[in-house]
């Protein structure tokens, strides 16, 4: 005799277990028998199945999003169907849970963790948007994770289907009201710029461990939405910068037209602001370009590359400058410039700064993974001044790697990596990678891999960090 949940969904589809239930029905893992896989089945609620032109909106929302299925950010519907006078739409199983599962505990998470999931959601609204479809009811419950921590968004479309993307559709969706557009608030249709709106909402609620507006009754944090200034994210959760508010002003715009274009764009601020506060020089590998940092300057025009080479007392320090003017000055500051530059081997994204720039905020990132091309500088173990903080012996030892230095960047580094543990600060990502890269120069496989884990742990996926790992894995194993 087959167990009562058999009985909901058609005979291909055994082993049922119920895994969720919300406003819009229910949700199955049940096994396809054809296929041999584990599938997650969702049932609409029969209160919505009882009418007939819901059913049919249901499906057709449903059949519009499967057409989202090959984007790797959205999840796959292998069907949509009905059984038992019931709509029904077969997706992928996706075992690592929901963001709403992170945000539980009501603590931050990593920042550049956080930066890692919402590029995932990102992209998959902005192909939504492009493709014309408009989600409607993004949050974390609907970002899921799969079996490797990658997000991939659920449910394009469900909201709309029964007409429950606006808040006045009473008691349904209430649930959701922390998440809703001040326009959906007031009733209106919800557009992309709604979703872009629960995109920021969900963002500053992984970043601060709670949401921006979170108040009760539900009704309370739905018109908060609608009337209250945008709190800042830097005052509940410090350890931000605070340059994120500015950000988060935008994004939160009770305004649609004011917020961002795209989600992308949203998301590449948050990223370019948290590497800029933490004085971010990151050193990346290019095929056939170095770019440097200089002072502006006066009118534009091209000057012969010129190679000054300074011999610094105490450590060998070669810097490379290849300057080219900008056609609008600055007080002070840097400015980044490109150059082509031939030659054997890998050139590498390189930053100097000047006295107008603070020399911590340049050597406080990890330096290229571009392999060895001479043979390291060995000096005497180094010793920093008596209190330095890790942030600055991570900045003494990135100046060391700079100048090819790695024996002396080493004790540094592992002074540093030390006192940065646990902090899960993006200077700790720095100093964990550093000394891995210090580490393999030397010829030496002590805990680089560990080091390069908890990297990314920290600051999300590199594309230095995967490849410092690859060679390490190759020479290390």
């Amino acid at each position: 005799m087959p167990a009562p949940t058999d009985t909901l969904l058609p005979p291909r589809y055994g082993n049922v277990r119920p895994i969720a239930h919300g406003g819009m029905g229910e949700i199955f893992l049940a096994t396809d028998r054809e296929l041999g896989r584990e599938v997650a089945v969702k049932v609409l609620a029969e209160r919505f199945a009882k009418d007939e032109s819901l059913r049919e909106r249901f499906k057709r929302e449903a059949l519009a999003a499967a057409r989202l299925s090959g984007n790797p950010n959205i999840v796959t519907i292998f069907d949509v169907g009905e059984h038992g006078g019931r709509p029904i739409i077969v997706m992928e199983h996706l075992s690592g849970g929901s963001l709403a599962q992170r945000v539980s505990g009501r603590k931050p998470c990593p920042a550049a963790q956080v930066l890692d999931w919402l590029g995932e959601a990102a992209a998959a609204l902005d192909a939504a948007h492009a493709a014309g479809i408009v989600h409607r009811d993004v949050k974390p419950g609907n970002l899921l994770l799969d079996d490797r921590g990658h997000v991939k968004v659920a449910d394009f479309g469900i909201a709309s289907a029964a007409g429950l993307d606006s808040f006045t559709q009473t008691g349904t969706i209430l649930g959701t009201a922390g998440y809703l557009s001040p326009e959906q608030a007031r009733g209106e249709r919800a557009t992309a710029a709604s979703d872009l709106y629960a995109l920021a909402v969900v963002a500053w609620e992984l970043l601060a461990g709670r949401r921006p507006f979170e108040a009760q009754p539900a009704t309370a944090e739905a018109l908060a939405h609608v009337n209250a200034p945008v709190p800042s994210v830097h005052g509940a959760n410090p350890d931000l910068p605070a340059a994120f508010d500015d950000v988060f002003e935008r994004a939160l715009a009770k305004d649609p037209r004011a917020r961002y274009a795209t989600a992308a764009d949203f998301v590449g601020d948050l990223r370019s602001t948290l590497h800029h506060s933490a004085g971010d020089t990151w050193i990346e590998p290019a095929a056939t370009t170095r770019v440097v940092a200089r002072p502006r300057t006066g009118p534009s025009r091209w000057w012969i590359p010129v190679l000054l080479v300074a011999l610094l007392a105490g450590g060998a320090l070669a810097a490379f400058l290849v300057s080219r003017a900008s056609d609008s000055p600055a007080a002070s500051g840097v400015r980044t410039v490109v150059h082509t530059v031939t030659g054997p081997g890998e050139t590498v994204r390189e930053t100097v700064r000047t006295a107008a720039a603070t020399t911590a905020a340049a050597t406080t990132t990890p330096a290229t993974t571009a392999p060895a091309t001479t043979t390291p500088t060995t000096t005497a173990a180094t010793t920093a001044p008596s209190g330095s903080s890790g942030t600055q012996l991570n900045a003494a030892g990135f100046a060391k790697m700079q100048a090819g230095d790695y024996g002396g960047a080493l004790p540094l580094l592992e002074q540093a990596v030390q006192k940065l543990n646990g902090s899960g600060q993006v200077d700790e990502a720095y100093a964990d990678y550093n000394l891995a890269y210090t580490r393999r120069r030397l010829g030496s496989c002590d805990g680089v891999l560990d080091l390069l884990d908890r990297s990314q742990a920290i600051q999300g996926h590199r594309s230095e960090i995967n490849k410092l790992r690859a060679e390490a894995r190759h020479a290390c194993a």
